[in-house]
């Protein structure tokens, strides 16, 4: 009879510790893409009251949307500092306008 009621504890008892694991390990952050346009624009309101520098809630939510867009890109194949960046677009732009041409001398 014992041994019956030792299996049943040992199994509740299982149960139990990896119910009480999942509850200690879970994420529960929340994730840009769970937001709410109006949640959005609550939170560039707190950020634009609270960041010093006298930010517009207009500007700081342009850039949480534009946040929000760039998480739903594919990650980057390698990292490029800006300065770097600019120097590239520079370049580009250099070879893709067309040279003068220049008349011959008679």
């Amino acid at each position: 009879m014992s041994g019956g009621f030792n299996w049943w504890l040992l199994i509740v008892g299982a149960v139990a510790g990896v119910a009480i694991t999942w509850l200690v390990l879970a994420d529960t952050k929340r994730r840009d893409d769970e937001l709410t346009d109006e949640e959005v624009s609550a939170e560039a309101g707190w950020i634009a009251r609270t960041l010093p520098g006298g930010l517009e809630r207009d500007d700081v939510e342009r850039v949480l949307r534009a946040h929000r867009r760039y998480l739903g890109f594919p990650p980057p194949d390698t990292l490029v500092d800006p300065a770097e960046l600019v120097a590239l677009e520079r370049a580009h732009a250099a070879a893709a306008s067309p040279e003068p041409e220049v008349a011959p001398k008679p």
